[in-house]
C-alpha cells in the first residue's frame, strides 16, 4: 500500500519549481495525483471530468473520417486519452512546454501512463505551443506547413488567466487567427477553460472561426458535496 502522502518528482523549470505528488485524499479514500507550480495548484486527477470533454465535445464536431489531432499541454495525461479512446484518431501529437512533465509518462509515475506512450498513432513533443504557433514552425517538425483537423488546448486556466503573459496573444483575433491556419477545412478547436463562459471571448472566437459555442461542463465536487463546473470552448472553420 502507498503511503498517504509521497513527492513523486520535483524539478526548477523555466516557469518555476514543479512537483508531482501522490496522496490519499480523505474525503473520498482514493488515490489523487496532483501537480503544483510553485505554492500553486495546477492540476489534479481529483477533478477530470471537463478535460476528458474537452476531447469527447471538439471531435464530436468533426466528420467521420480518419483524424489527426494536436494537444496543447499534456498535464496528466486525461484529454490526450479521452482523443485515443476516439477511433476515428490516425494520429495524435501532443506539445508539453515542460520536459519533466513528458518524463513522469515515459517512467510510468502516473496511472495510465502506458495507455498513451505506448499508443503508436502517440507523439509526445516538447516545446512551447505558443511559440510554435506564433513563429509559424507548426506542430510537425518535418512539415511546417501540415495542418490537423482538431487542436485541443488546456494550458492556462483561462483566456484572462493566462500562466505565462506570453500567452495571451494566441487569445486575440490575431492568434486565434493563426490557430485557425492550422486547421483543415472543416477542423475544429477546443479549449478548456476554469471560468465561466466568457461572451468577450466567444466574440472574438466568432471572429476568426465559422462557428463558436461554449459549454459548461459540470462535475461532482466530493470536497464541497455539491457540483463545481468548467467551460469548454468549440470553434470550427469553414468546411
Amino acid at each position: 500500500m502507498h503511503a498517504q502522502f509521497a513527492e513523486l518528482d520535483w524539478a526548477a523549470t523555466r516557469v518555476g519549481e514543479l512537483s508531482l505528488r501522490r496522496r490519499l485524499e480523505p474525503v473520498t479514500k482514493t488515490e489523487v495525483y496532483e501537480v503544483k507550480l510553485g505554492d500553486e495548484y495546477l492540476m489534479s486527477s481529483l477533478f477530470t471530468v471537463a478535460e476528458e470533454e474537452l476531447a469527447r465535445l471538439t471531435l464530436a464536431a468533426l466528420p467521420n473520417v480518419p483524424l489527426d489531432v494536436v494537444v496543447g499541454g499534456l498535464g496528466l495525461g486525461y484529454t490526450a486519452r479521452a482523443a485515443l479512446a476516439d477511433d476515428r484518431v490516425e494520429s495524435l501529437t501532443v506539445v508539453e512546454a515542460l520536459a519533466p512533465v513528458i518524463d513522469w509518462h515515459r517512467r510510468e509515475l502516473l496511472p495510465q501512463a502506458r495507455t498513451l506512450t505506448a499508443d503508436p498513432r502517440t507523439t509526445l513533443s516538447e516545446g512551447d505551443f505558443f511559440a510554435l504557433l506564433r513563429d509559424g514552425t507548426g506542430f510537425d517538425p518535418a512539415d511546417p506547413d501540415r495542418r490537423f483537423d482538431a487542436i485541443l488546448v488546456d494550458i492556462d486556466h483561462s483566456p484572462v488567466n493566462v500562466l505565462d503573459p506570453t500567452h495571451a496573444d494566441l487569445y486575440t483575433t490575431g492568434g486565434l487567427r493563426r490557430l485557425a491556419d492550422r486547421l483543415r477545412p472543416g477542423g475544429a478547436f477546443g479549449l478548456w477553460s476554469d471560468d465561466a463562459p466568457d461572451d468577450a471571448f466567444l466574440a472574438v472566437l466568432a471572429e476568426g472561426f465559422a462557428s463558436a459555442a461554449a459549454q459548461v461542463v459540470t462535475f461532482a465536487n466530493p470536497l464541497t458535496g455539491g457540483t463545481s463546473a468548467n467551460t469548454v470552448y468549440v470553434a470550427t472553420v469553414a468546411g
